[in-house]
């Protein structure tokens, strides 16, 4: 079965930058689309940004702030972002394996990373 785990996230002040990385426990998973979610208290689950045979997409809150990318030999997926707001805080989850920004099309799911900024 496929595991991610996230890693990378923590507490900046606004305008900062943290990278996240996702570790997928098989060489499978990166092959798939692979996807940035987050999620604020109250709020639905929402896309950041997918990957996928090196093509990216970006939601438009995400859009020449966040990077997606990914590391093949690592099996390790990455968002880089930069200018942080604090409209940012939320817990930011790795998804492989599913469609576009459709959270509930996704099979796996890491355990997320909580992401705060101040």
């Amino acid at each position: 079965d496929v595991q991610l785990v996230e890693s990378g996230g923590g507490s900046v002040q606004a305008g900062g930058s943290l990278k996240l990385s996702c570790a997928a426990s098989t060489y499978t998973a990166t092959r798939e689309r692979m996807a940035w979610f987050r999620q604020a208290p109250g709020k639905e689950r929402e896309g950041v940004a997918t990957i996928y045979r090196d093509v990216t997409n970006y939601v438009d809150f995400a859009k020449g702030r966040f990077t997606i990318s990914q590391d093949n030999v690592k099996n390790t997926l990455y968002l880089q972002m930069n200018g942080l707001k604090p409209e940012d805080t939320a817990m930011y989850y790795c998804a492989a394996d599913g469609v576009g920004f459709i959270a509930r099309s996704y099979n796996y799911w890491g355990q997320g990373t909580q992401v705060t900024v101040s």
